[in-house]
């Protein structure tokens, strides 16, 4: 799912860096108000979905299959520190081993740690307490589902400015499709982690308060 440079045109680009930051200012400015023992855990579910993105599958129209982690930053840590943890990893993945490009940046951090991230926060915030593990499921698979869908949405858009080869009637079912089938196992990890840390951490799942 992380875009390399090129694939994207560069109308797609602008409007994607331009939603990202804007996101990131609102986001600056409410993760402020977040607990010490929130942000202290930035870097290391940083550190623990970096790995888990590592692992990449090919796929067919000139992208990737991986996991995200989206949901499972923002359940822990809420969407706006969850969207720093996602930058963090996006940005040492494109300038430190070149997985996804700099021009696309924006757009990898739209789908990654603003699609993913918010969608897995409020599907999970949606479940009573006592769903919340059926809920951490589904806030991973739909988390991932749409950010890949809307990963093949920027694709589709980029094929009309002949920027990319392949357009919407492959680059949605493709990403959609695949995605969504991984996404049960985002889910059952999503929810595997939840269910483990509400038992023996119960104050490391406190929802993320918004």
């Amino acid at each position: 799912m992380h875009i390399p440079d090129g694939y994207l045109d560069p109308a797609t680009c602008a409007a994607t860096y331009l939603i990202t930051l804007a996101v990131g200012v609102i986001a600056f400015r409410r993760a402020r108000l977040a607990g010490d023992e929130a942000k202290l855990l930035v870097p290391v579910l940083a550190a623990a979905i970096f790995v888990a993105q590592m692992l990449n599958w090919p796929l067919p129209g000139g992208t990737s299959l991986h996991l995200v982690g989206g949901a499972l930053a923002a359940i822990l840590v809420g969407p706006w520190l969850g969207y720093f943890v996602m930058l963090l990893v996006l940005l040492v993945q494109a300038l430190v081993f070149h997985d996804g490009g700099i021009t696309t940046l924006g757009a990898n951090v739209l789908n990654m740690g603003i699609v993913a991230v918010f969608t897995g926060y409020l599907v999970y915030r949606a479940f009573p307490e006592r769903w919340r593990v059926a809920g951490a499921f589904l806030a991973g698979w739909l988390s991932i589902t749409l950010a890949g869908l809307a990963c093949g949405v920027e694709l589709g858009l980029s094929n009309l400015a002949r920027y990319f080869l392949y357009g919407f009637s492959v680059t949605i079912p493709v990403m959609g499709g695949w995605h969504a089938l991984l996404g049960l196992v985002e889910g059952a990890i999503t929810a595997a982690v939840y269910a483990y840390l509400r038992a023996r951490a119960p104050a490391l799942v406190a929802g993320g308060k918004v």
